[in-house]
């Protein structure tokens, strides 16, 4: 008579059970990390896009001038009124490149409405195109350390372009990036060129 003998068999089957079980939880662990991994690296894109709609990457340099052109004079010859505005803008440190094309200006003073510019080919501004200038050559990008000479006309009449003392609000729209809104106030004494405050 003999006898079998079955409890090697059952340890086995148990090493193999406690094996499965183990590489069930790897791969599922590992699963769930790469998804952590995924969501974290998906909401520090956002966070980055967030910040880099909220923040301005366009900042003035310097003063804004404005000129009294011949279109825009009184009855004795002398300007009367503000036909161009200048200015020079650049970027913030760490800030991308910024497509001048896409960018839109908003003018508007206390007498017009508000009236979209968009930029023009060349190297003088009118009334609907502003010229973006850099050592007097025309750009269409700015990137880096840059400076880029914006101008654009605000009207061609005396009744058109803003007289003295009047506030003229301008909003510089980039494609990426908030905008930059100021404001300046045209001097009481109107000269060829003007420093607005």
């Amino acid at each position: 008579m003999s006898y079998k003998n079955d409890s090697a068999f059952t340890g086995l089957e148990a090493a193999i059970v406690l094996i499965a079980f183990v590489v069930v939880a790897a791969v599922f662990s590992y699963v769930v990390l790469g998804a952590g991994f995924f969501t974290t690296q998906k909401s520090q894109e956002t966070v980055y896009k967030g910040v880099e709609q909220a923040t301005s990457n366009i900042q003035m340099m310097g003063q804004v001038y404005g000129m009294g052109g011949s279109n825009a004079v009184d009855n004795n010859g002398t300007a009367a009124g503000i036909e161009k505005v200048k200015f020079t803008i650049g970027l913030a440190p760490g800030a991308p490149s910024v497509d001048l094309s896409k960018l839109t200006i908003v003018y508007s003073n206390e007498t017009t409405s508000p009236r979209l510019i968009q930029q023009i080919g060349g190297t003088d501004g009118s009334i609907y195109g502003f010229a973006a200038t850099k050592s007097g050559s025309a750009v269409t990008t700015m990137a880096g350390q840059e400076q880029i000479d914006i101008e654009f006309m605000t009207g061609y009449t005396a009744t058109t372009t803003p007289g003295k003392n009047t506030k003229i609000t301008i909003e510089l729209r980039p494609a990426v990036g908030a905008s930059l809104p100021f404001t300046r106030t045209v001097p009481a004494t109107i000269q060829d060129v003007n420093v607005l405050y």
